[in-house]
């Protein structure tokens, strides 16, 4: 096949075949980069992907911060003992008294824009703030989100505060890793005095799996401005997939650290079966004599009784259940050294917790007026946050047999400015209002029955249950043993309920790790020590570029025929690097060699196409769109000939992709000097 990149040619090429010819595209082509000023590339022929064994960094302590939608923490573990998980300091705020392992995903800014506080924190000197002074500050919560919604994210991308103010998103999460980075680093100070802090932290970041690479680039681009890491080192920061972060966490587990919702034994045992923990155990040894050689290989590869009970081959999934989203991944438990390997790329929606609030939001727009409700919002912003905390921790109890009603407690500004707004008291728009299983109760609080808190739950919960579903159709998923339920909104009784309601006539196995709320924390400890854990994924889209080719008669369409110098090209022709769905293994590399077209050719641009198809042919095809640029920074060529002999000009970069990581990686080297050449993929620059 003869393929030259769709920004056209000047000159040089590479190959053997004297078919293959630097054929320009059209003038004024929509494809063609003028405004860079950049010189485009022939290809030469293309190898087959091969795999390479990825190099790791050696780092005396991993620092992983889970960064939700609704609450956020960190956590450490040290190089001389990975396993052993440190988890940061309790957080203070809240209930008097209480301290909790992570903190609300709040940050407060001062009126002038600085950073003021995180967490708890930020949330209660928002609370205590004069409801006019409060109009000034910038308060932002549940920002997570944003990213995941924004179809056109870039580095501009504005995030707004709840008083209506707008800062850039990048700043915004910026000040939030900043303030995990000091509070990390300073306990680690604390507990290990001689560690030295340069380049001896390694940083992950946890992100959905459904994330798309312009989102996974943002938050990298957060942690360079935060300080996290160097653009010189960014090896010292992963991005961690929170579904993978909680499975490379849950198969380290032992029996008594699971709660069973199904009560089924591990093998054999009846459904419905109630057990002890021992008596779990006393069976669960009874059936793994029969595997004691996998069995022994595995414990001592340190994976927990439950994935040492499985044989080679068992599938299971993790659907992680978090503030913002779902996420939802398949893997396989591959033995001897008990490695994952994805069966379906990630799968999920913006089916998380908040779903839940959204909807309370709705039930109160139905009860006092979406009018009044937004006018609040804006007017009374810290009001507001007090009513949604509020909320918050009736929600929290929430539960499928749960008899007794709610009160939901209102602030005193929200009763006054309802009564000046609207010339009469809440109680007598509740009575008006069409919502009867809300009342108002002499305690002066909203009074809501128990099936009227479930119905706020149901939208969620059953899109979640749907996604499922959907997921355990698929061939690929076909054999699933397990489901892994995890994430915040897992500790949720009435998701766990329904989830084990819907699957458990399936004779699926549904379990809860105990911790459930903190697995993706520590799971990304774990998988910082061992990125390699995940040896294959899922491509979750068909990645390529725009060629020209010769053109077929009968093959391609008339309307893409280009006719240069007395030959004939078929032009928008969607080179593909890898297809959507392809299973890829880390370390996989896909190579491709270009020559510049000029001598003194500093920099190139190669537009990067994707597709949610493996059929698609030409980067014109609907469904198929720019998403990126790969970019590479050439250094100045030397004027005579080279090592090879080769006359000047005549320059080779091979360029190697790797599609089987968390996130698309691109290295380049001069084959003429065997210099490295700095690469870059751009997601955020359309």
């Amino acid at each position: 096949m003869l393929a030259v990149p769709e920004m056209g040619l000047q000159g040089l090429y590479i190959g053997s075949s004297p078919e293959r010819s630097p054929v320009p595209s059209p003038p004024g082509s929509p494809r063609t980069q003028e405004s860079c000023g950049i010189a485009p590339l022939t290809p030469s022929q293309s190898p087959k992907p091969e795999a390479r064994a990825p190099q790791q960094a050696s780092f005396s302590v991993v620092v992983a911060i889970d960064f939700g939608t609704t609450s956020s923490g960190y956590a450490f573990s040290f190089a001389s003992d990975p396993e052993a998980i440190h988890m940061m300091r309790k957080w203070e705020g809240g209930d008097p008294g209480v301290a909790h392992q992570k903190t609300p995903t709040c940050l407060l800014l001062t009126p002038e824009g600085a950073f003021h506080s995180f967490g708890y924190t930020a949330r209660d000197y928002y609370h205590d703030l004069d409801p006019e002074d409060a109009r000034d500050w910038l308060y932002f919560e549940k920002f997570k989100m944003k990213i995941h919604s924004a179809t056109d994210l870039t580095l501009k991308t504005q995030l707004e505060a709840v008083n209506g103010k707008t800062m850039p998103a990048l700043e915004v999460f910026a000040h939030a890793l900043r303030f995990f980075r000091e509070h990390a680093l300073q306990e680690l100070r604390e507990q290990s005095p001689s560690l030295p802090e340069k380049d001896t932290v390694r940083w992950v970041l946890t992100v959905p799996a459904i994330w798309k690479q312009p989102a996974k680039q943002f938050m990298r681009e957060a942690a360079y401005l935060a300080g996290l890491v160097s653009r010189e080192n960014a090896e010292q920061l992963l991005i961690a997939l929170e579904p993978e972060a909680a499975s490379v966490y849950c198969r380290k587990l032992r029996l008594h650290q699971l709660l069973d919702l199904s009560g089924r034994a591990p093998r054999g045992g009846r459904l419905g079966e109630r057990r002890s923990i021992d008596s779990s155990f006393r069976q669960a040894r009874e059936q793994l004599r029969r595997y004691r050689h996998s069995r022994t290989f595995l414990v001592e590869s340190g994976v927990g009784e439950l994935w040492a009970e499985m044989q080679a081959g068992d599938r299971y999934v993790v659907a992680d259940c978090g503030g913002g989203t779902v996420d939802l991944t398949v893997h396989q438990l591959e033995q001897p050294h008990g490695t994952l390997k994805e069966l379906y790329k990630a799968s999920g929606g913006p089916y998380g917790a908040v779903g839940v609030d959204l909807a309370f939001e709705q039930l109160l727009c139905r009860i006092f007026g979406e009018d009044f409700i937004t006018t609040f919002k804006r007017q009374r912003p810290a009001a507001w946050v007090d009513l949604t905390i509020a909320f918050e921790a009736r929600k929290r109890t929430a539960g499928p047999h749960r008899a007794g009603a709610l009160n939901i407690s209102l602030p005193f500004s929200f009763i006054d400015f309802y009564r000046k707004q609207r010339g009469h008291n809440v109680e007598t728009a509740l009575r008006r209002s069409s919502v009867n299983f809300v009342k108002w109760s002499s305690q002066g609080m909203l009074r809501m029955s128990c099936e009227a808190m479930n119905e706020l739950f149901q939208p969620t919960v059953s899109g979640i249950i749907q996604h499922i579903e959907a997921l355990l159709a698929r061939p690929e998923v076909q054999g699933v043993k397990l489901l892994f339920l995890v994430g915040g909104f897992a500790e949720s009784a009435v998701l766990q309920h329904a989830v084990q309601a819907a699957l458990g006539a399936r004779g699926l196995r549904v379990v809860v790790p105990h911790d459930v709320g903190l697995t993706i924390l520590k799971g990304a400890v774990l998988f910082g020590q061992a990125p390699g854990v995940v040896r294959v994924r899922r491509s979750p889209l068909t990645y390529g570029v725009g060629v020209l080719n010769r053109f077929v008669p009968g093959r391609h369409p008339p309307e893409k025929l280009l006719v240069r110098d007395g030959r004939r090209w078929c032009t928008d022709v969607f080179e593909r690097f890898v297809a959507a769905e392809q299973s890829v293994a880390l370390g996989e590399e896909v190579r491709r060699s270009y020559c510049p077209a000029r001598p003194g050719q500093r920099r190139v641009l190669i537009n990067l196409y994707c597709c949610a198809t493996e059929d698609a042919r030409f980067i014109t095809d609907p469904g198929v769109r720019k998403c990126g640029a790969l970019s590479l920074e050439l250094e100045p060529a030397d004027c005579g000939r080279d090592a090879a002999g080769a006359p000047p000009g005549r320059r080779e970069i091979r360029a190697a992709m790797q599609f089987g990581d968390t996130e698309i990686k691109v290295t380049a080297v001069d084959v003429s000097t065997n210099r490295s050449v700095r690469a870059s993929i751009d997601f955020l620059s359309n």
